[in-house]
C-alpha cells in the first residue's frame, strides 16, 4: 500500500483554521521512511490561534446548549466511521511517523474504543445530581457540570492521531470546543481523525486545527483559553503549567516516563521476552508508557537476558505499508541521534551490546536497530534520563524487595510492568510501585486500553488524569446549588437565637445515626 495521495493532502490541508491559507508561509511534510516530501502545510500565526479560539467560543454556546445525549450522538457516528475509514488512518499515521502498521492500528482501535467509551458515559456522569444536604428536610443541595469553555489540546508527533483527538473527545461531550495545535511532523494525522468528526456531524468552528509553531501558536492557546490538555516533554510540560498556574487555569499533562519492568525468578521467561518485545520496541520505543528498564531477578537474569537478546536480534525491522513488520522507522532525525548518542555513551563507559545498536541508513534515513545493553551505570546517559526510543537496558537484582526499590528511585512514575509466578504476587508487588498505571503480565496495552479506569503519572510524568470518569470531569466546573426549605437557617421569626441553637444542636447530634452521615 502506498503513503497517501497528494489530493488527499490537499484536501485536508484545506480544513486547518487559518484564513487564506493558500497565500501562507508552509512547511514541508514528509514521509518518515524514505525523507521525501508527501505535502506542505500552512505555518499558523498567534493571531490564527486567537480568531480560531474566538470563532469557538461563539460555536461553544450553542453546543454547551445541547443535552449530553444529543452530543454523544454524534461520537457513536464518529467511531463508526473511523473503524469503515482505518485502512486510510493506518496509511496516514505510517506516513507521516514511519510506525509499523500494528502501532498505527493501536491508534485507530484507541479513538473507536474512548469515543464509545466517552458517548456512553458522559449522558450519566454530567447529569445533574442530589446530593445530600446540610440538613435533612431543611436543605436540598443539587450538583451541576458547566463546561469550561475553550479547551487547548497540544498534541505530539509519536500518537498524532489518538493523542490529538481521544483528549478532545472528552472536553467535546462535556459541552466545550477546542483549539488544537497538533505537532508540527505529524499535522495530517490529526486532521485526517478531525475530519471525520466533521463527518459526523461536529460543527467546524467547534474544533479547530491550528498547526505552527509551539513557541507561537501554543504559546496563544495557553495565554487564551480556558483548559489546557498537553501530552509531551516533561521540560515542555513544567513551562507550560507555569504559564497555565499564571492565568489560574485548569492544567493536565501526561509527561515522559523512564518506565521499569519487573522480572521475578517464578515467571515465565519466554512469554516474558515477547512481551517484553510489545512493551520496549512498540511504536519503535517512542512511547511514553513503554519499558526502558528490565529489573530481574538474578537467578534467572543470565537466561532472561540470552532469551530475550534471541528475540530482539530476530525483530522485523523494515519500511512497510502492511502488516507483518514489528519494527518501523523512527520518527525524526534528532530522534536517530538520541537514541545512537545514549547508546554509545554507554558501550564508551563500559556497557554491553545484547542486540541491536546501530542506526540502520540501509533501511531508511530514520531507522535504528531495537537496542538491548547489559552493564549500565549510573553515569551513563541512558540510565535515568529518558530515551525515548528503541532502547533497553537489563539489570539483574538480588530479590524482589531490590527491584522495587529500583523500579522507585526516579523522579517518573507513570507506567511499569510486573511479571511474577502467580497473578497475586504480581499484583502485590504492582502495589508497591510508584507509577500512575501498573500492568501484571503484561507491558502497557491493558492498562492504557482500560478506558473507565484514569491514567496518568506520578511525580514528573505528569498531572491529571485521561479516561475514565476524571478525565470527563476535569473539564467541567462543578456547581453546588443549595436551596434552603421549610425555615431559614437563622431560625423561625421571632425565637430567640439561644433557644434555637439548642434545637440545632441535638438535631445534628443525631444526623450521624443517618445513613452516608
Amino acid at each position: 500500500m502506498p503513503a497517501p495521495s497528494a489530493a488527499t493532502f490537499d484536501r485536508l490541508g484545506k480544513l486547518v483554521a487559518i484564513p487564506d491559507a493558500a497565500s501562507r508561509p508552509t512547511r514541508p511534510v514528509v514521509e518518515a521512511f524514505t525523507g521525501r516530501e508527501l505535502a506542505t502545510i500552512p505555518v499558523g500565526t498567534a493571531q490564527d490561534a486567537v480568531d480560531a479560539i474566538a470563532r469557538a467560543r461563539i460555536a461553544q454556546r450553542d453546543w454547551a446548549a445541547r443535552t449530553p445525549l444529543e452530543r454523544a450522538e454524534i461520537f457513536h457516528r464518529y467511531r463508526d466511521l473511523v473503524l469503515a475509514n482505518r485502512d486510510a488512518l493506518l496509511d496516514m499515521a505510517q506516513a507521516e511517523t514511519g510506525k509499523a502498521r500494528v502501532s498505527a492500528l493501536e491508534e485507530v482501535l484507541d479513538i473507536a474504543m474512548t469515543s464509545r467509551f466517552y458517548a456512553r458515559l458522559a449522558p450519566k456522569a454530567l447529569r445533574s445530581k442530589r446530593v445530600q444536604g446540610m440538613l435533612p428536610g431543611l436543605t436540598k443541595t443539587v450538583v451541576h457540570h458547566h463546561a469550561k469553555g475553550v479547551v487547548g489540546v497540544i498534541s505530539p508527533w509519536n500518537y498524532p492521531m489518538t493523542l490529538a483527538v481521544s483528549d478532545a473527545i472528552a472536553a467535546l461531550l462535556a459541552g466545550n470546543a477546542v483549539v488544537l495545535k497538533p505537532d508540527s511532523q505529524t499535522p495530517y494525522c490529526a486532521l485526517a481523525c478531525v475530519d471525520l468528526l466533521y463527518q459526523a456531524g461536529l460543527p467546524k468552528d467547534l474544533f479547530a486545527v491550528v498547526p505552527g509553531p509551539g513557541s507561537v501558536v501554543g504559546t496563544a492557546i495557553v495565554e487564551h483559553s480556558d483548559y489546557l490538555m498537553f501530552t509531551g516533554s516533561t521540560a515542555t510540560g513544567q513551562l507550560l503549567a507555569e504559564q497555565a498556574g499564571r492565568r489560574l487555569i485548569g492544567f493536565s499533562a501526561e509527561l515522559g516516563g523512564k518506565n521499569p519492568m519487573i522480572v521475578t525468578k517464578g515467571a515465565n521467561l519466554r512469554e516474558v521476552a515477547d512481551a517484553a518485545v510489545r512493551a520496549c520496541f512498540s511504536n519503535s520505543g517512542q512511547l511514553c508508557i513503554s519499558i526502558e528498564r528490565i529489573y530481574v531477578e538474578q537467578p534467572v537474569a543470565a537466561d532472561f537476558t540470552r532469551i530475550f537478546g534471541e528475540r530482539v536480534k530476530n525483530i522485523n525491522l523494515a519500511a512497510g505499508y502492511e502488516f507483518g513488520v514489528e519494527m518501523g522507522s523512527l520518527v525524526s532525525e534528532s530522534q536517530v541521534k538520541t537514541v545512537s548518542g545514549h547508546v554509545e555513551d554507554a558501550v564508551a563507559k563500559g556497557a554491553t551490546v545484547v542486540a541491536g545498536g546501530k542506526a540502520r541508513p540501509d533501511l531508511g534515513p530514520l531507522f535504528h536497530e531495537p537496542t538491548v545493553l547489559t552493564g549500565v551505570t549510573d553515569d551513563m546517559e541512558c540510565a535515568r534520563n529518558e530515551t525515548f526510543g528503541p532502547l533497553v537496558s537489563i539489570y539483574p537484582v538480588a530479590d524482589v524487595d531490590e527491584a522495587v526499590a529500583k523500579a522507585n528511585d526516579t523522579e517518573y512514575g507513570l507506567n511499569a510492568s510486573v511479571w511474577a509466578g502467580s497473578k497475586a504476587e504480581g499484583e502485590a508487588i504492582a502495589a508497591r510501585v510508584r507509577a500512575g498505571t501498573v500492568n501484571v503480565d503484561e507491558g502497557y496495552a491493558p492498562a492504557w486500553g482500560s478506558t473507565a479506569a484514569p491514567m496518568g503519572g506520578m511525580g514528573v510524568s505528569g498531572v491529571g488524569r485521561r479516561h475514565g470518569l476524571d478525565g470527563l470531569l476535569k473539564y467541567t466546573e462543578s456547581q453546588t446549588v443549595a436551596t434552603t426549605r421549610v425555615l431559614n437557617l437563622g431560625g423561625p421569626r421571632g425565637l430567640p437565637p439561644k433557644i434555637w441553637s439548642k434545637v440545632l444542636a441535638p438535631f445534628i447530634a443525631v444526623m450521624k445515626y443517618l445513613p452516608g452521615r
